[in-house]
């Protein structure tokens, strides 16, 4: 592999040298900015072979890097090694950012007679806002920024087709608003902004807007296409294969206009000036439809869990099941699921060391066979009609080390302090991220990912605007939203443990201070208790968990057979006695 990533980027530099670039820049985007891409426009991955989700790669005529963030330095590592690229930590402080290491790396060129100083990019895969900030850093150094290019047309010989896969529409019971309603509530954010359009390009909220879903894209049932809203008009520009009879009448019957995809350029023109989407807090917010939508796939997923939990360790203990085999196990139980519509993203099985890579994903090649020890970290999740999951357990297969134990430990007290937490209406996510981390910090240990994220219905697994991180992130918490809690340790060459619920903020009553919210957890499964050091945790936290697995008890026993039934936890006592 590191043989054709040496040969494509010589290749590149040759391209830069006809075209008059000194350098080119990669991203992890589409032109609709989705963080799960279709493979048409993967060209980071194609230049630099590292498939993480998120990273930029770039290639001058000299030198070559690629940035990423703390989820895959351990795997960057290992698929740049051999390669011209240098892994860059994107977020630590040493670690220089994407502009300011071009503007260093192109100074040699100025002493080079004929070398233009102008970097490369395809414009339709960054932000307007991401194209402005480049040019005026550019700028300052002396560099121009050209937007109308892709090499990977003419390079990349083998270059998957952008998908064409039909339309389906999204039934009311399950979108709880119509399209209409939604369009209206769009346009009347537009009246207030003293806007007349809005270019809708991000495909989980066009799928959103209009009840529509789709196959074109992996893990998100979306479909490659854009919405041009005016206060009149509704225009989706898509291939017009995409959409059977059915789908057609529908898209007349609510007023929207068809055109070809590819028509859109000529559209693209005319917008100078951009704000934040409205449609991002619009879908946040759940309605009753999509929170009872939500509760119902949670039970069938449970169910799923539950099962793959009763034949786990017994699996384990009679051998040859690895990470890759239990994968398939979780995946076929979830698809016996009525509404299952496939996975949320690819399942994370790490054993021991593996699960210390945060967005470790196995491989033939990586694959290991699961020992009847140790820890099992597994981040799985899947796309039911009527609601999206996203759950970790992490799992101990047999005897464990005491820095296991600790660590399973820490990352439950701070799962169940930030599930405890009683906030204000609207503060940021940001202000409540240090609860899921404070019994960790005093042992001087951290995690570098985000707390909490927010879950589509029936769409992306990760969704915005808001967020749990350490990091600011000023999007506003509100009743109707949904948002993981899953805190974390890792230890490189060892293991991992993370212990993930899907959340729902729901209102928690009010004082004379204002409103006040709370996590209502909507994930329905088991935490394993076997790694925990008893001595260590509250009584507010056994209380927790004994009225957690109550809950997951009730909801799954009517589903489960008498044995798996017997497998959920029973009632603990004062501190786990």
């Amino acid at each position: 592999m590191a043989n054709n990533i040496i040969e494509r980027v010589e290749a590149l530099r040759d391209y830069l040298r006809r075209n008059g670039l000194c350098a080119f820049i990669f991203p992890s985007t589409d032109p609709h900015q989705g963080e799960y891409v279709p493979e048409h426009w993967q060209t980071r991955q194609w230049i630099s072979g590292f498939d993480g989700s998120a990273g930029t790669a770039v290639v001058t005529l000299y030198d070559a890097a690629l940035w990423t963030d703390s989820r895959y330095f351990i795997a960057a590592e290992a698929q740049l090694k051999g390669t011209p690229f240098q892994l860059m930590k994107d977020g630590l402080p040493d670690t220089p950012g994407i502009t300011e290491w071009l503007c260093e790396k192109v100074k040699r060129l100025k002493s080079e007679k004929g070398k233009n100083l102008v970097v490369g990019i395809d414009g339709e895969v960054f932000t307007f806002d991401e194209i402005r900030e480049m040019e005026e850093a550019f700028g300052k150094a002396g560099i121009k920024l050209r937007t109308d290019l892709d090499p990977a047309e003419e390079l990349w010989t083998d270059r998957p087709p952008i998908p064409k896969n039909k339309v389906e529409i999204q039934p009311l019971e399950f979108a709880g608003e119509t399209a209409q309603s939604k369009i209206e509530r769009v346009r009347q954010v537009l009246r207030e902004q003293n806007a007349d359009s809005s270019l809708i390009s991000q495909l989980d909220e066009i799928a959103w807007l209009l009840n529509l879903r789709g196959t074109d894209v992996h893990c998100n049932p979306v479909f490659v296409s854009y919405v041009l809203l005016t206060l009149n008009d509704v225009t989706l520009f898509i291939d017009s294969d995409k959409l059977d009879e059915t789908v057609s009448d529908y898209l007349k019957g609510i007023g929207v206009k068809v055109k070809p995809y590819n028509q859109f350029k000529i559209q693209n023109s005319k917008f100078k000036t951009s704000f934040p989407s409205p449609i991002s807090s619009l879908k946040s917010i759940k309605n009753a439809a999509e929170i009872e939508g939500f509760r119902k796939a949670m039970i069938r997923d449970g169910v799923a869990m539950v099962k793959f939990l009763h034949w786990l360790k017994p699996a384990v203990e009679a051998s040859g099941e690895t990470e890759l085999s239990i994968d398939r196990k979780l995946t076929a139980l979830r698809a016996e699921q009525p509404l299952y519509r496939g996975l949320s993203f690819d399942t994370i099985a790490a054993y021991g060391p593996h699960g210390a890579i945060v967005h470790y994903e196995a491989t033939p090649e990586s694959d290991v066979v699961l020992e009847p020890k140790g820890l099992l970290l597994l981040d799985s999740g899947a796309q039911y009609q009527d609601g999206t999951t996203d759950i970790t357990r992490t799992i101990a297969l047999g005897p464990l080390t005491d820095e296991e134990r600790l660590d399973y430990t820490l990352v439950l007290k701070g799962h169940i302090r930030l599930a405890l937490t009683r906030f204000p209406d609207g503060i940021s996510g940001t202000q409540i991220d240090a609860l899921a981390r404070y019994a960790m910090w005093q042992h001087g240990i951290n995690y570098g990912h985000g707390t909490g994220h927010g879950v589509g219905s029936y769409l992306c697994v990760h969704e915005g605007p808001h967020q749990i991180r350490h990091t600011w992130k000023p999007a506003p918490l509100h009743a109707g939203m949904t948002v993981t809690n899953e805190p974390g340790i890792y230890r490189e060459g060892k293991h991992g443990v993370r212990i993930e619920n899907t959340m729902l903020i729901v209102e928690d009553g009010e004082t004379e201070f204002g409103k006040f919210l709370r996590l209502e957890p909507l994930t329905l499964c088991p935490i394993d208790l076997t790694p925990v050091i008893w001595d260590m945790m509250t009584q507010e936290e056994v209380d927790y968990i004994n009225n957690y697995h109550k809950k997951v008890y009730e909801a799954l026993a009517p589903y489960l057979n008498v044995e798996e039934k017997r497998s959920l936890p029973q009632p603990l006592q004062r501190r786990g006695e």
